[in-house]
């Protein structure tokens, strides 16, 4: 249950109300799925909305895309020059009506295994930055997904940055009941032109995982089977999920 809301006007202040031990305080993005969260759990929480902070901006430096933590879902849909399976990916995470309000971060934060958009992400090697009282800290998404249901000890997601974003060939495939639904297996691949290759699976678990980050594409295939040999639930048997993660990965080096 949500019983207090604020909208501090500069990071400092918000890292403030974060680090209070009581109540306990969470960021507010958008609100779709802390909303979600606060009706499911009876813990008293209070919230803090970060739209006045200016973390809402798309931009390229260098060879870098630089995000803000609260870059709406349709925001990032709308931008132009991204990697096609990028906007595939956006498209897939959510509805029209919900890609208005919900967050990049707030995305991320609440993704279980499942999510298109947070496996895309993890196979560009996003990185995010996170203001703390202490200072700033940069972690990958994937050190980070792990670490995430501990709470964000005070700190504030201020961007996600994709490192040459423009000159990665990103690819993405999935398997699910229906076009729209969300995937059983999933696969994206991003290449770059020295040939680094990195491969990230979703469709089961907590959270999307990297089965491979390599200086050349050899072994992916070996790699999806690996990372999902035990990827069994109740959407789909562990054998089916690896068998798939194989053949997702091929069609995505083309």
């Amino acid at each position: 249950m949500i019983v207090e809301y604020q909208r501090p006007k500069t990071i400092d202040e918000a890292l403030r109300l974060l680090s209070r031990a009581e109540p306990l305080t969470l960021p507010l993005g958008g609100g779709t799925a802390l909303n979600r969260w606060a009706q499911a759990e009876s813990q008293a929480v209070a919230v803090i909305d970060l739209q006045a902070l200016g973390l809402n901006k798309i931009e390229m430096r260098g060879s870098n895309l630089h995000l803000g933590a609260v870059v709406t879902l349709q925001d990032l849909l709308d931008h132009p020059g991204l990697p096609a399976m990028l906007y595939e990916a956006v498209r897939l995470e959510a509805t029209h009506n919900l890609r208005q309000a919900a967050t990049l971060a707030g995305t991320l934060a609440s993704a279980d295994g499942r999510s298109p958009l947070t496996t895309v992400m993890l196979a560009l090697d996003a990185t995010l930055t996170i203001r703390k009282a202490s200072g700033t800290e940069k972690i990958g998404l994937g050190s980070w997904l792990p670490l995430r249901r501990a709470g964000a000890g005070g700190g504030l997601i201020t961007e996600i940055v994709l490192t040459a974003a423009g000159a990665v060939k990103l690819s993405y495939e999935y398997v699910a009941r229906t076009p729209a639904d969300r995937p059983i297996v999933c696969a994206a691949v991003a290449q770059w032109p020295a040939g680094r290759t990195r491969l990230a699976l979703g469709g089961w678990g907590t959270a999307p995982l990297l089965a491979m980050d390599g200086p050349e594409p050899g072994g992916v295939e070996a790699a999806a089977h690996n990372a999902y040999s035990q990827a069994g639930d109740q959407w789909a048997s562990a054998e089916y999920r690896a068998a798939m993660a194989v053949t997702l990965a091929k069609r995505c080096q083309g």
